[in-house]
Order: C-alpha cells, then structure tokens, then sequence
C-alpha cells in the first residue's frame, strides 16, 4: 500500500505535459506588437520626434559633416541665376579639429579663456545676487508680492529689447549714463569703446537679464525648506551665520546644482547679448567662442564653414564634458 502511495504522485508528475516554449520573436514583431499596444502614444510623440530631427538632429549632423570636410563660401554649390555651380569641396578628416586643438588658428585658446572667464563671473554674480534676493522676499515683508513682480521683469522682457535698451544707455552721445555723471560734472565717458569697457558691459548687461531666473528658482527651494529646521537650530542657539551655512545650504543644494548647470550651459552659448550689445563695433576680444564661430561662417570674406561648424562641435563636447564631470561631482557629495 506504501509503494503504490508514493509511486502514483511520481507517474502523475511524469505524465504532466511540459508547457510550450516561449519562441524569442525578432525586432521586427517587437515593434509591431509595440505598435499595436501603444499606437496613440507613437502619434501623439511623432511631430514632437519629427520637430526635433528636422530643427537639432538635421544640422547637428550636416555641422558634423562639414566639420570634416573644407568647405567655404567659394567651393559650395551655388546658383547664378540659371547657372548652378556643384560643390568642390571634399573630405579633410581631423584637420579642422586639428588646427583648432593645437592652437594653430590664433583664435581658439584666447576666446576659450574669455569665454570661461565671462561665464564663470556671469554664473557667480548672478546666483549670489539672486541668493541674496531670494533670502530677502522670503521674508514677511509689506508689498512682497510688488517686490517679487518688479524684480521678475528683466526676464519677462524679450532679450532683444532688453538688450538694446541698455545699448542705448550705454550711447556716448545721448545715453543716460553720461547724462548723469555730466550732470555732476564728470566728463563722459565712452562706455562700448574699449575691450575692457565692453566686457564689463556684456557682463553687466547678462547678470541684469539673469538675475530673475535664480532668484525665482532660489526662492522656490528656500520655501520647500522647513521652518522646524530654522527653530531647531535657533533654540540650540545658532548664529544667523551658522544656521545659513548648516540649514539654508545644505537645503539649497539640488536647486543649486541644477541652476549652476544650466546657467552655465546658456551663459556658454550666450549669442545674443553679445551680439546686440556690440554688433561689428568690436576688435574680437568679446568674442566668445559661439560669437568667433558665427562671425567665421558670416562675417568678412570668404565665410568658412567647415571652420565655424568645427568650433560648434568642439563646444558641443566641451558642454557635454562639463555637464557630465559636473553630474557626477554632486551624485558622490550626496
């Protein structure tokens, strides 16, 4: 009676049918059962997907293929009238990252340090400035909600007429500026005549329109920190110093980070207010290298392109090694 007990349960399991192995299907059916499963969300992503490829994809890779080639404005193809000249120019490998890596162009090293320079002091002002802004408004104060409205106009105003209305301020002849201090009898001053005169102007110029964006992004982290932390630290008897070094800042720190990045990341590729401030009257010591790159594809003589699409590049991996570098720096202080 034991060993038929035992043995039955044994048979049954042995003469259990095995289930079907599962047939790994090819890309080909995964997208079409994707399809299938998720067809709205395809056509609600495919014009975001199509703007994009058209408006970043398309000239990020053509800047990329002229970068490898010698293009400029006599050897691409043209049309005179009925007349269509073809395009001469052919493929140069590395040459073009070449010359500006090794510094044999003159231009690349000296508008990388102003570059740097201008940034650097541009994100450093501007996120003190708005650091100490956004500590102010954060405070119970009459009127906050006009200070706050006030104070976010330079970034409401569209760049371009921001910009130019500084220009005009800084005019020799009929700016403001040299009616004020003619006014207390100093003589005027020629304030976009210089190289260093117009690099504090651009430098001013850009903390004016980017002092807004920190105070705002600021304020909103200085509010999502708890005020049992500030009454904490007060009863254990902590300074007003000591409670912003040990409470506001470590609380300010993921807004901070994202902030930095990409204030940094605009203020790297800031073109327009370079361009508007100063147009052609500069010597090019302004020039950062977005600015040297466009006046190298449409500006002067012979535009070059393949130059110009060279030093869009080299930006790209420039940004792109900060950003990364700069992640993983605040990923191992976390």
């Amino acid at each position: 009676m034991t060993t038929a007990t035992m043995e039955e349960p044994a048979r049954d399991r042995a003469a259990a049918p095995r289930p079907p192995k599962r047939r790994s299907s090819t890309p080909l059916q995964a997208i079409r059962r994707s399809w299938d499963k998720h067809w709205y969300a395809w056509a609600m992503v495919a014009p975001v997907v199509i703007v994009i490829g058209v408006l970043v994809l398309y000239p990020l890779c053509y800047g990329l293929y002229l970068s490898f080639t010698n293009a400029n404005e006599r050897n691409v193809a043209q049309n005179i009238g009925p007349i269509h000249i073809p395009a001469s120019y052919h493929f140069v490998g590395l040459h073009n990252y070449w010359q500006v890596l090794s510094g044999a162009d003159g231009d690349f090293y000296p508008r990388l340090e102003w570059t740097i320079v201008w940034t650097v002091s541009c994100v450093g002002i501007t996120y003190a400035i708005g650091l100490a802004m956004a500590m102010l408004l954060n405070r119970p104060v009459k009127f906050r909600l006009f200070y706050r409205m006030a104070l976010i106009l330079p970034w409401a105003v569209p760049a371009f007429i921001g910009v130019f209305a500084w220009r005009l301020m800084f005019n020799s002849q009929y700016g403001v500026f040299n009616d004020i201090i003619t006014k207390v009898g100093l003589p005027a001053q020629d304030w976009l005549g210089t190289p260093l005169a117009q690099k504090v102007a651009v430098i001013l110029v850009n903390i004016w329109c980017g002092v807004p964006f920190m105070m705002v992004a600021i304020l909103g982290g200085l509010q999502a920190i708890p005020n049992e932390l500030y009454e904490a630290a007060e009863m254990d008897g902590a300074t007003p110093l000591q409670r912003f070094l040990n409470v506001t800042v470590p609380g300010l720190r993921p807004v901070t980070s994202t902030v930095i990045l990409l204030s940094t990341v605009w203020t790297f590729n800031m073109f327009p207010i370079i361009y508007l401030l100063l147009g052609n009257n500069t010597t090019g010591d302004t020039d950062i290298l977005v600015t040297h790159a466009y006046e190298m594809a449409f500006s002067g003589g012979a535009a070059d392109y393949a130059g110009s699409a060279t030093y869009g590049i080299v930006i790209l991996l420039i940004l792109v090694a900060f950003s990364t570098f700069y992640r993983r720096q605040i990923k191992t202080q976390d």
